[in-house]
């Protein structure tokens, strides 16, 4: 099934526009790349630009992309929940002077990782034959957890005609409900119109001591969110797999699936060390895909060839797999892919070899890949039929109008370096605000951020 050749049903993907305050703060325990860079000034234009690029670049390949909106930040409601008063500005400064960690969590821009947004199951899966929406409540990071309200009312407003989509809230906010949203889900099919499975990966279960968890970093998408997530979209069993991360490979920094594999269509992209009980897995698909008429292929990287810390600092799972108008597939990869002699001479062989991954581009996603997103954290997908497409606000749907006018909209609103120090100034509160004002405006969105409802 290619994004040309059957043009029923698409996978557009929805990519994260980078915020104004992209910082690096060193925010996220468990992902190796946002921990080493901590401290490091980083370049808000430069980021949102090279996101921009990406999205340009794959639209002109003929693929379907979107764009989703950044949060509102410094989240000044926040910081008031946590005791801070007076004025924004005030709120502000008191939190620089008395709680510097509380004030860059406010300010982060890791809403641009969009497969953290939400879990989206296509209406061929779903028992009431709609687009199903379940914002995820990231709870095992606090500057992530502040997200899915802002989330929820993006996407509606993205995704607004009830006949066609469904929108739930995120879990309960506890640890037992840890969801990451689509970073730990894959789906699966032969036409992206055509009834799939969906593959739930989970890094623990919170009542099952079955299931080992890892010693050293938090498994935050728990067994009982994705069976939650799964219900709430009406999916049936013979929809789903869920499939346990490999605890040891959690605590070498795999903190999502998306670090350690990727699929699309009828392909699974994966590490060899991935997940327990790898055969069993693979056997469920195989078996639950092929009474969907579809011919799943797995594609295993062997771990002597590539390691898991290959994998970490090269990021060639976090990748985007796409499928091409010949029926191949390109496999989208961060730039650093290309310095990893293990990684890079493995892709070159793979794509001389005569499997279903034929092609490989780089991209320098540099800004993002140094707070650990790489080109799949960036992106959304979201199987759509045509009918639906049309249903979709067009005002987020990306073309080289809208290309150019975001590009034009970034120059004038954005910083080209920003270090924790300037996080506390009030002007930057500011500065976001109309540039999320402007924002809404140019993709349609109406009122969804917290500055624009009060």
């Amino acid at each position: 099934m290619s994004h040309a050749s059957n043009a029923s049903a698409y996978e557009v993907n929805f990519d994260g526009l980078v915020g104004p305050t992209h910082n690096y703060g060193g925010l996220s325990y468990g992902n190796v790349a946002s921990q080493s860079n901590c401290q490091v000034a980083s370049n808000p234009k430069e980021a949102a630009k090279q996101g921009l690029a990406k999205m340009k670049a794959l639209m002109d390949m003929g693929f379907k992309q979107g764009v989703l909106a950044p949060q509102e930040r410094p989240n000044v409601a926040v910081l008031r929940s946590l005791g801070f008063a007076g004025t924004d500005a005030q709120v502000i400064e008191k939190a620089a002077k008395e709680a510097m960690p509380l004030l860059v969590a406010s300010c982060s821009a890791s809403s641009m990782w969009t497969a953290n947004a939400c879990t989206v199951s296509p209406s061929a899966d779903t028992a009431d034959g709609r687009v199903h929406f379940t914002a995820a409540n990231l709870n095992c990071k606090f500057h992530r957890s502040i997200e899915h309200p802002t989330t929820s009312r993006v996407l509606a407003a993205m995704f607004a005609s009830e006949q066609h989509f469904a929108h739930h809230p995120a879990l309960p906010a506890v640890s037992q409900f840890g969801d990451e949203g689509a970073a730990n889900h894959t789906r699966f099919c032969k036409g992206y119109g055509d009834a799939g499975v969906e593959f739930f990966v989970f890094g623990s279960s919170a009542f099952d001591n079955r299931f080992p968890a890892p010693q050293r970093y938090p498994a935050r998408q728990t067994l009982e969110a994705s069976q939650a997530v799964a219900r709430l979209h009406g999916l049936s069993d013979e929809a789903v797999v869920y499939a346990q991360q490999t605890p040891a490979v959690i605590d070498q920094g795999v903190f999502h699936n998306d670090v350690i594999a990727v699929g699309n269509g009828e392909v699974l992209f994966y590490h060899q060390d991935a997940f327990l009980n790898t055969d069993k897995v693979l056997a469920e698909l195989s078996d639950k895909l092929a009474r969907r008429g579809t011919n799943f292929q797995a594609v295993c990287v062997p771990r002597e060839v590539v390691t898991v810390a290959d994998a970490v600092k090269s990021y060639l799972f976090n990748s985007q797999l796409l499928s091409r108008a010949d029926g191949g597939m390109l496999l989208i990869v961060p730039e650093e892919c290309r310095h990893n002699a293990n990684v890079w001479g493995y892709l070159q062989r793979l794509t001389n070899s005569n499997g279903p991954i034929r092609e490989v581009q780089v991209f320098d996603l540099k800004q993002s890949m140094q707070n650990g997103g790489g080109p799949a954290c960036l992106r959304l997908r979201v199987a759509l039929k045509e009918y639906e497409l049309a249903a979709v606000n067009q005002g987020v749907i990306m073309t080289p109008a809208l290309h150019d006018t975001l590009n034009i909209w970034v120059d004038k609103h954005y910083r080209d370096r920003l270090s924790e120090n300037d996080l506390a100034d009030p002007q930057l509160l500011n500065e976001c605000r109309t540039a999320l004002d402007e924002l809404t405006q140019i993709l349609k969105l109406g009122a969804v951020y917290p500055f624009q409802l009060a």
